[in-house]
């Protein structure tokens, strides 16, 4: 499975490609970061993520986009920014009909590192250290969204019998339900 990695951001967004082998193998396709002078209109650094993102949709086919889910921060235009840049991403994906998960920052640094409350450097550590990598992606934008990459990847089998079993458990319950209710009849049927 081949997942574009987005670390979100209007000023920088990290971006990744990485493909996953069978169990828990990983390889970097390609890493950047994506940069916004800060002085330009609020549109146009959003045109200028989403012409960058269209690029990474269109040179390396991702089957998947996963992107960090923006949490609270203390800046609340920080946290615009990254949500509106996050926004730009899942619509650009979208368009292409591409699935998008989005991973929480803790669960990201838990399947990467072990640890939900790893440091930046710890995750940029472990993203080298799996990839294989000759040396650590910089900036940490680029690390993050690799991290992002290699979360999903290794989740996603997670996920999807998660969702199976609950698809599963929901059929049964219709079922069930309809025998109930087709037992009711039948006894009030027989009681008249």
């Amino acid at each position: 499975m081949r997942v574009l990695g987005v670390d979100p951001g209007l000023t920088r967004l990290g971006i990744a490609v990485v493909d996953g082998g069978t169990g828990r193998a990983v390889r970097a396709v390609a890493v950047d970061v994506i940069r916004t002078p800060a002085d330009d209109d609020l549109a146009v650094r959003l045109l200028k993520v989403s012409d960058a993102v269209e690029d990474w949709l269109d040179r390396h086919r991702p089957e998947v986009v996963a992107i960090e889910r923006v949490f609270s921060q203390h800046n609340v235009r920080t946290a615009m920014g990254t949500a509106q840049a996050a926004g730009v991403v899942a619509l650009s994906a979208a368009r292409r009909g591409l699935p998008v998960v989005f991973h929480t920052p803790s669960e990201v640094k838990a399947a990467v590192t072990g640890s939900g409350r790893a440091d930046k450097a710890q995750v940029t550590t472990m993203v080298t250290r799996l990839l294989g990598l000759a040396t650590a992606p910089k900036p940490a934008d680029a690390a993050d969204a690799l991290a992002l990459a290699i979360c999903h990847l290794w989740r996603a089998p997670v996920r999807n019998r998660m969702a199976e079993a609950e698809a599963r458990a929901a059929e049964l319950a219709r079922h069930h339900r309809a025998r109930l209710a087709a037992a009711a009849r039948q006894i009030g049927t027989v009681n008249r």
